[in-house]
Parts: structure tokens; sequence; C-alpha cells
């Protein structure tokens, strides 16, 4: 079944931090009521700020006396127990519990906030631009018509995957959840390399960053696989394969990428031990 967001509420934010504020962009936008959105944070950013002004929002610095039907948290893992310890009062039956909090699992979120309807996720940040992916589980409590609300909220940042085996968030976490800073980097990087090319700094970053742009908008438009895109910039013997020799090489970029990403999801891992 489909949910609009206009028909959900409240919907309560715990965290106004970044990924919090590109999935309340994201809802706004998609059409959650601004009245149906409650801010919480203590000590809210310029962004948080200017998020309230633009849609009328009201900025909580605590949950005291609010009663979320559906409530989102979106905070540093390093505070989530304390944190969930203050929210039990305003919890009931009647609330759906969303986390976005990375490395935190299933059991631990249903002690510290003793509730049993509980769902994991895995957002990223192009969520903002409602260009995200999530990864989702659902915990043993949670029915279809939870599964609808989150899908709904969920789906207004980009498209979601479900899984049913939650050690695998963490590989989500890894990948999808810290991918944009590792192509961020290589935008860095690329440009970095053009600098010491003895191109401009200015020439060098504006070549680096349209590059990533429009090949990310390439790989959108086009269901080609990835490999067979490659193959389509390579001709034999040419600048392209010289260059890719290099990162296809032995111990070449899939096996960093493999060394990022393993150690991005024991990170997370020992996040949700902490």
């Amino acid at each position: 079944m489909s949910i609009a967001l206009r028909h959900l509420g409240p919907v309560m934010l715990v965290g106004a931090g970044k990924m919090g504020l590109a999935l309340a962009r994201g809802w706004l936008d998609a059409g959650l009521p601004p009245n149906h959105l409650v801010l919480v944070d203590p000590s809210p950013n310029p962004a948080a700020l200017q998020l309230a002004e633009d849609y009328g929002l009201t900025l909580n610095s605590d949950a005291s006396g609010l009663l979320p039907n559906v409530l989102v948290l979106a905070i540093k893992p390093q505070i989530i127990d304390p944190v969930m310890a203050s929210l039990q009062p305003i919890i009931g039956p009647h609330t759906l519990a969303i986390s976005i909090v990375a490395g935190i699992d299933i059991a631990r979120l249903s002690r510290g906030l003793d509730m049993g309807r509980v769902i994991r996720t895995m957002p990223n940040t192009p969520a903002q631009i409602g260009k995200g992916i999530t990864g989702a589980v659902a915990g043993p409590a949670v029915g279809d018509e939870d599964r609808d609300v989150a899908e709904a909220l969920l789906r207004a940042a980009g498209p979601v995957v479900w899984f049913d085996d939650e050690a695998q968030l963490d590989a989500v976490t890894a990948v999808s959840g810290s991918g944009p800073a590792y192509v961020f980097h290589l935008v860095e990087a690329l440009a970095e390399a053009g600098r010491r090319q003895g191109l401009p700094d200015a020439v060098a970053e504006q070549l680096a960053r349209q590059t990533v742009i429009g090949s990310a908008a390439l790989l959108e438009a086009d269901s080609a696989a990835p490999s067979v895109l490659r193959q389509n910039v390579t001709s034999p013997n040419g600048t392209t394969a010289a260059g890719l020799a290099v990162l296809m090489a032995e111990n070449g970029l899939i096996d960093l990428i493999d060394r990022t990403v393993d150690a991005a999801r024991r990170r997370s891992e020992e996040l949700g031990r902490s």
C-alpha cells in the first residue's frame, strides 16, 4: 500500500545534523506538511535554523510533552543511549521508530527505547537532492503498515532496499552510506593529479568535478553495466587504456576500494558494540 506523506504525522526528527536535515528537506519537498514535522535538537546548527525559517518549523531543545506517531533518530552513535533513555516517556503503542544511526542494531534500539516497532536504516547524503539510496531492515515487531510508513518517508530521498539480514546493513553503511565521501575524494585526487600535470588549480578542479558529475549523469541515463560504459570510453592502446592499466593492475583500485569498504564496515560493527 502506498502512503502519501501528507497523511503522515506527527513525525519527530531527533537530531538536526546534515543527514537528518537532508531527509527533512526531502520529506517537506515531497509533501509532508510542515506542521506535521517536529525537529528536536538542543544545539541546532545554522542549517537547521535556516530550514526552520524556510518552512515555518519549530525547533525544540528536547522532546518533552511531544507525542510523535513516527520517531526518527538521526544522532551520533556515541550519544545514542542517553538520548534513547530521554525519549522513553514520549513513546507509546502508537509510535514507530526509524533509526538512521550508524552501527546501532535493532536489539539495542529496542532495549534503549523500550519498544519493539523499530526499523533500522542507512541512507546517504545525496538524500538532500532526492538522489540518495537507503538500506533498511525491519525489526520483528514491525508490521506491514509500519513498513509502508517507513517506505514513504525514505523514498522521498531516493530508492529503498530492504534486507532480511541485519548484518548486511554494516556493509550498506560502508558502501553507500560512506560512499559519497569516497567519490568526493576521487574528485580531489583527480584534481590534484591535474595540478601535478601543470593545470591551473581552478581548471584542474573544474575538470575533475564536471567529469564526475557528467559520468554520474551518464550512468543514471544509460542502463548498461558500468563495465560496458567503461569499455565505451576505452580505445585499444589509447590514453584511457594506459590509465586503466594502472587502476586495474594487481593491488589497484579494486583492492584499494575493497580495503576501504572493509575498514568502514568494521568501524560500523565497532560502533554497535561501543
